[in-house]
């Protein structure tokens, strides 16, 4: 049985929870509990705090778990990420009163910064040949400039609106922070392997969300142009059409490359294009 550990609470618990929905993994934690068991795959889940995740996995109580890069850094467990999954992205940035003309690193010299991650921050200003005053706080970071607490903070940042609202700009970022999957180092053969079942479904799901399925009907004289851009997994599937000169195509387009690619077909006479989102796609 592979052991999960996931926020029990907080802005990666729903799409942790999602996540292991779309990899067909069913859940019993109507009443939330801190411990649910999968119905159909060798998986336990353990609800926790974020911050206590790495040392959670770091001990082998839990195998696995998800949480953020950013504190996973910050906790400086010797524990692997082997996966990065994409959501609960923002950024760990250090931040002064908008009414500070900041031009350059250097004016941090001498400072008092606040910060929840002093571990990262020391990290990036000792690479930056910069001494300032460190005070570790665990919360409501932003207020500290305006209460006389610090100079500067160095937090988490997702939109900035909060810096906004507390009269504070961005002016340097420390690290560009994502959910991950970490591991054990020690997992027996038997976890490895479950563990790579795992991967396979998310690797999946993932890959999935990152790619359209697309049909289309182009005349025989295009198929050229429309197979250099539109390779698929391997190559394009082709059908004849009953109207002479013609075939159908059907292909995957990655969503980053969607409409410049949609752009072009048209270019390349293509006519009837059907777009469907892919629920799941292993390579």
């Amino acid at each position: 049985m592979l052991k999960i550990a996931i926020q029990k609470s907080g802005r990666l618990y729903e799409d942790s929870i999602k996540l292991l929905k779309e990899c067909g993994i069913e859940l019993n934690n109507g009443n939330k509990q801190l411990k649910a068991a999968a119905y159909n795959f060798p998986l336990e889940v353990y609800f926790l705090r974020d911050d206590d995740i790495p040392q959670y996995v770091y001990d082998g109580v839990a195998d696995i778990g998800i949480v953020g890069e950013n504190v996973l850094l910050e906790k400086d467990k010797n524990i692997d990420i082997v996966y990065k999954l994409g959501f609960g992205r923002c950024r760990l940035s250090i931040a002064v009163p908008k009414s500070m003309g900041y031009t350059s690193i250097a004016e941090l010299d001498g400072l008092k910064i606040a910060t929840t991650y002093p571990l990262l921050l020391e990290k990036f200003l000792k690479e930056n040949n910069v001494n300032v005053e460190i005070h570790e706080i665990s919360g409501s970071v932003e207020i500290a400039p305006g209460i006389g607490l610090a100079d500067a903070i160095c937090d988490l940042v997702s939109s900035g609106s909060t810096l906004f609202t507390n009269g504070l700009k961005e002016v340097e970022t420390i690290l560009m922070s994502q959910a991950v999957l970490a591991a054990n180092k020690d997992l027996s053969i038997e976890n490895r392997e479950i563990l790579q079942k795992l991967l396979l479904r998310i690797n999946a799901v993932k890959t999935a969300k990152n790619n359209k399925y697309i049909l289309l009907n182009a005349p025989n004289s295009q198929l050229k142009n429309i197979f250099d851009l539109l390779p698929g997994m391997k190559s394009p599937t082709v059908v004849p059409l009953a109207e002479e000169g013609w075939s159908s195509v059907q292909s995957v387009v990655n969503e980053n490359d969607f409409w410049e690619v949609i752009e072009k077909l048209k270019q390349y006479e293509a006519e009837g294009i059907i777009v469907i989102p892919i629920e799941k796609m292993i390579v």
